[in-house]
């Protein structure tokens, strides 16, 4: 395992103290926005981790190692390298460190790498899930199944706005992966704090959350806990704005033939786009929101 494995200094330290440690993914920064945003985020999310009493362990592949815990110097070369890196989820993993080859890390293979390190709590923007149109071209996310299989809790805004979230909230259902709604009862939507849709239980301090998922692990329960986050009402978008930003985005990409590991960011890029900006300054803030409470959590866990 050391043969691919490699945890920074300061992360394992942590670890071996007992320390709160709080997983952050690299596809945010390679595929997430473009640089030098991705890189100025990145550092941010780290410095809130640190100033809300967590360690940060920003997980990405360097050279066909497993990275737990980035070096400013690393994330500025994922930054900087964009799509030229490879988006590595589950399936990529063998033949990335195999090779020695870079990847930025999604939701999937950060947790992965989190678990491997026993690092219980990963802060994200939003997961993956099933796709629009996914009962004809089963475009589901492994994140989904990751969540059932890997005892890693995940901190986000909701599911990305993209998918299909009432399918998405079916699969997880079907996964047993219980969806927590932090000072909510309804699903947050990533840019926007409602969905329409009911979240499975809402809890509503870091305590709270931290007793739910100590609870899961005491019973040796399988899989993770997606906690959905809504991003602060300042920052969110309106409904049908963002709503006609992603209809007008998927149309294109139909359009354009776009699919696979491509999608996501094209989508994201497309959004952007058509929202002036304003996407991704709202992308940004509930990252560093849910920063904040995955530190907060980490730190009663």
């Amino acid at each position: 395992m050391t043969d691919f494995l490699k945890i920074s200094d300061e992360v394992r330290q942590a670890l071996a103290q007992h320390k709160p440690v709080v997983a952050l993914e690299s596809t945010i920064i390679s595929h997430g926005m473009p640089y030098p945003r991705n890189v100025e985020t990145a550092m941010n999310v780290e410095n809130i981790v640190r100033e809300n009493g967590a360690v940060p362990a920003t997980i990405c592949i360097i050279k066909g190692k497993l990275v737990i815990g980035a070096t400013p110097d690393e994330i500025e070369y994922l930054g900087k390298s964009g799509l030229k890196v490879a988006k590595a989820s589950r399936r990529d993993l063998p033949v990335l460190l195999s090779k020695g080859l870079d990847g930025a890390t999604t939701v999937a293979s950060t947790m992965i790498g989190a678990d491997l390190a026993g690092i219980k709590v990963f802060a994200t923007g939003g997961v993956g899930g099933v796709h629009k149109g996914a009962t004809e071209t089963m475009d589901i996310s492994a994140d989904l199944d990751e969540l059932a299989n890997t005892s890693v809790m995940v901190v986000c805004a909701g599911c990305k706005s993209i998918l299909d979230l009432k399918l998405t909230m079916e699969y997880l259902e079907t996964k047993g992966v219980p969806v927590i709604g932090y000072g909510t009862d309804e699903l947050p939507a990533f840019y926007t704090d409602k969905s329409g849709l009911k979240v499975d239980y809402r809890l509503d301090t870091p305590c709270e959350v931290a007793a739910a998922f100590k609870c899961k692990m005491t019973l040796g329960l399988k899989g993770g806990m997606l906690v959905t986050n809504p991003i602060p009402s300042e920052y969110a978008m309106p409904a049908d704005v963002i709503n006609d930003a992603i209809e007008a985005a998927v149309t294109e990409a139909n359009r354009l033939g776009v699919k696979g590991k491509a999608i996501t960011p094209f989508l994201l890029d497309k959004i952007q786009k058509i929202t002036g900006g304003e996407s991704l300054e709202s992308n940004i803030k509930l990252v560093y929101n849910n920063a904040r409470l995955a530190s907060l959590i980490a730190k009663e866990l």
